[in-house]
């Protein structure tokens, strides 16, 4: 069902997404397809896992954050393995950072620098003030920041 009834039109509808730098639509689409396809994983037998508290941790953040802002700011997609891979304009890419070095810092005794490869970016998120209702609707998922998550 999946492949002849909802790849294609998810395809033209995120294609035009893109085109028309609709980045509310293409992140829906693009979290909810990734979602789906872990739900199929699931649905197998034996189940495959590919994603983790953590995995599971990030999805919930990036909910929180999108809620917070009132639209679709961040998207998240995970392929075949644990590691999100982050979707977000510009405009909020400082942000989006800053909140996922606070809730997943770098492991203890390392800089940040396996998570941002730009040191002038690297200042600007490091010097971003995240507003304080922001960090309670992320740590109302739960998450305790862990360094080396």
């Amino acid at each position: 069902y999946r492949a002849s009834d909802v790849v294609a039109p998810r395809m033209v509808a995120i294609e035009r997404a893109w085109h028309n730098k609709d980045f509310e639509t293409f992140g829906r689409i693009t979290m909810a397809d990734s979602n789906q396809f872990h739900a199929t994983c699931l649905d197998t037998y034996p189940p495959i896992f590919y994603m983790n508290d953590v995995s599971r941790s990030i999805i919930r953040a990036v909910h929180a954050y999108n809620e917070w802002a009132g639209e679709v700011r961040a998207a998240y997609t995970f392929d075949a393995g644990p590691n999100a891979v982050l979707y977000t304009l510009d405009a909020y890419a400082v942000e989006v950072c800053a909140l996922m070095l606070k809730f997943y810092p770098a492991a203890v005794g390392s800089d940040d620098s396996p998570y941002i490869s730009n040191v002038e970016f690297a200042k600007e998120v490091k010097s971003y003030k995240l507003d304080d209702a922001l960090i309670a609707a992320v740590e109302a998922t739960g998450r305790v920041p862990t360094a080396g998550d």
